[in-house]
């Protein structure tokens, strides 16, 4: 792992991250969104043609501004992609899409505009850029990853952050799939060229390998918390969430409980603790 922090994280947020992408950092900063949330404006150098992923809230100013850099640069927006449907990162689509006039594209049927929708697997071709669709479950039943092989990148919305962890957002987020996500991501990043995180908060990660590997070593890690955690005789989410992320600022926690419950109902599953009575 390169760098002083897992993945090797840029030293700011927003701006150029590779010659295809450019962050658009929207104003909704808090705990749960870090510095608030990297809306992408993805275009093929030369091409008149950009691809926006995570419009972001339903801010008319961030939208609008997403909408003056591509112009800037010469391009039309046309098409709108989400990584999931948390309103962090997709309230403001219809707004965007009428502003733009674009299709709004998702895994999930309710967070469409138009006809079509994505799954993983599917490869897109706008104005020459090419970009590859990659189902990544597990924060959320309906997350996305996005890979952009000319750049060696991948955007993972909230699968994978440039700073800390992210929650599995339980009952809809399971954390069986997401541990398969991260394995995933991982043979991407050890066998497939990728090398960099463009993330749905927090700065661009250069060390994609290194922060996946320590995502997977953070699960792993906190699920023997939590193990040992029911084994003292912890006997609620609430008491095992007091016990193993005393080291949180309270104002995480309730996210922690989600993961928490997540964590749970894989230890259940896989025999490791009693199934409730």
């Amino acid at each position: 792992m390169t760098g002083i922090l897992p993945g090797d994280p840029a030293a700011g947020v927003g701006g150029e991250a590779t010659s295809r992408a450019l962050c658009v950092l929207a104003p909704n900063p808090s705990p749960m969104t870090l510095d608030g949330t990297n809306t992408w404006l993805l275009a093929e150098p030369g091409s008149d043609l950009a691809v926006v992923i995570d419009p972001g809230p339903l801010h008319e100013g961030h939208l609008r501004r997403v909408i003056d850099l591509a112009e800037e640069r010469g391009k039309r927006i046309a098409l709108t992609l989400l990584t999931h449907g948390h309103p962090d990162h997709s309230e403001g689509a219809a707004r965007f899409a009428e502003l733009t006039g674009t299709e709004v594209r998702a895994l999930d049927p309710a967070h469409r505009l138009g006809s079509e929708g994505l799954v993983g697997g599917q490869r897109l071709d706008v104005g020459g850029l090419d970009l590859r669709v990659v189902a990544t479950p597990g924060h959320t039943s309906d997350s996305l990853t996005f890979h952009l092989p000319e750049d060696g990148a991948i955007l993972t919305g909230d699968t994978v952050l440039g700073r800390g962890t992210t929650m599995v957002a339980h009952p809809d987020g399971r954390l069986g799939d997401y541990l398969d996500s991260l394995r995933h991501l991982h043979t991407m990043a050890s066998h497939h060229g990728v090398r960099t995180v463009l993330p749905g908060h927090g700065p661009v990660l250069a060390d994609a390998l290194g922060a996946v590997d320590y995502y997977l070593a953070h699960r792993a890690a906190r699920l023997a918390q939590v193990e040992t955690a029911v084994e003292a005789g912890c006997a609620t989410p609430a008491e095992v969430v007091a016990r193993v992320y005393a080291d949180v600022d309270k104002a995480l926690w309730p996210a922690a409980e989600l993961s928490v419950r997540a964590q749970l109902d894989y230890l259940r599953e896989h025999g490791l603790i009693p199934e409730q009575g």
